[in-house]
């Protein structure tokens, strides 16, 4: 007879590793990891073998989480009813509210104010960030300034190229200490003179 499934002793893989380090990456960048706790967790990371391993990463830390560490979603089937409420009925029941009434019209008419954040003359909500005046393509949210300084002070750890999302390069970076040092530095160099793109294919900004 065999024993039951233990959903602790489930095994991962190196892209459940990967998408930890990104997400790891990301609570360092907003300021709530401290450069030794990064590094430290990082480390654990790479080495798990477990989904509890990985889980223990994030369980003092806010979203994003990996999505492998989201709780499963119970089938349809399995999910109680939702009450559901319609309006009252019977004797005691409230009366249907009058037509809509518009603003007034006329020369004495109010007018209508439209509420929200202004936007700026020649905002292009396709390209938030401006377009690569060659191509026309929209232009990636990472800065190849941020992008070259993180590789040229933590190139070691790839933190630049897990900055603009180069997960694979990032990871041989970390575990090559950035190609003893030269990789990260010449990386840093391209970086910040030439830029490059991020992990969509979209130009680095300034």
């Amino acid at each position: 007879m065999s024993a039951p499934f233990d959903p602790n002793s489930m095994r991962i893989g190196d892209a459940e590793r990967e998408s930890a380090i990104r997400a790891l990456n990301d609570h360092y960048a907003a300021g709530r990891l401290a450069l030794d706790e990064f590094e430290e967790r990082v480390g654990r990371a790479s080495a798990g073998q477990t989904l509890p391993e990985l889980g223990a990463l994030f369980a003092d830390l806010p979203a994003p989480h990996p999505a492998f560490l989201a709780p499963p979603v119970p089938p349809l089937g399995s999910m109680p009813p939702t009450a559901t409420f319609g309006p009252p009925s019977g004797p005691h029941a409230f009366p249907a509210p009058p037509p809509h009434v518009g603003p007034p019209s006329g020369p004495h008419g109010y007018p209508t104010t439209r509420y929200g954040p202004p936007q700026p003359v020649g905002y292009d909500p396709g390209a938030p960030w401006g377009r690569d005046p060659l191509t026309g393509q929209p232009l990636s949210e990472k800065s190849k300034i941020v992008a070259g300084i993180l590789q040229l002070f933590l190139g070691y750890f790839g933190i630049g190229r897990f900055y603009t999302g180069h997960t694979v390069l990032g990871v041989l970076q970390l575990v090559t200490c950035g190609g003893f040092g030269i990789w990260s530095l010449v990386d840093g160099v391209v970086l910040l003179v030439n830029g490059g793109t991020d992990a969509q294919g979209r130009k680095l900004r300034d």
